[in-house]
């Protein structure tokens, strides 16, 4: 019995382990991509998404596939200038192996013009290369119905 509470205290505190080292690997590619984009460095961007992946952003632009993804977030952030943050607030893990990651986005204004807050998901999974960006969601929030 003695060895069955050992074991299993051992087995927890592992998949916590692994849980948090899974959370800090998740934020990082967050940070990846946000730095990826800022250098409109799209050989970066393309290495953070699966081949199959797909965003569909604020504007109701649908981009489907990896080559696709690429080309509209260089597209984009060459034409909207301001400093991109994406602040991470949870991540929720669906299997082991995906997880959705929920947080604020924001672009600076530049020249006086007002920052844009939006909120973004990313869906993520473990590949053999690591956590990466399956689909991405970004919302503008909406005023309340009446």
């Amino acid at each position: 019995m003695r060895f069955l509470s050992i074991s299993l205290f051992a087995a927890l505190a592992l998949a916590a382990q692994t849980h948090t080292q899974d959370e800090a690997a998740i934020r990082t590619l967050v940070s990846k991509y946000v730095d990826a984009r800022e250098q409109i460095d799209a050989q970066a961007v393309a290495a953070l998404f699966t081949a199959d992946a797909d965003q569909l952003v604020s504007s109701g632009e649908w981009r489907r596939g990896r080559d696709e993804v690429v080309r509209g977030t260089m597209a984009s952030s060459q034409a909207a200038a301001g400093k991109r943050t994406i602040t991470v607030e949870t991540i929720r893990f669906i299997t082991a192996d995906v997880a959705l990651a929920d947080g604020r986005y924001e672009i600076a204004g530049t020249a006086g013009a007002a920052a844009r807050k939006m909120w973004t998901t990313l869906l993520v999974s473990r590949t053999a290369q690591g956590w990466r960006i399956a689909a991405i969601r970004n919302m503008l929030p909406a005023p309340p119905a009446r």
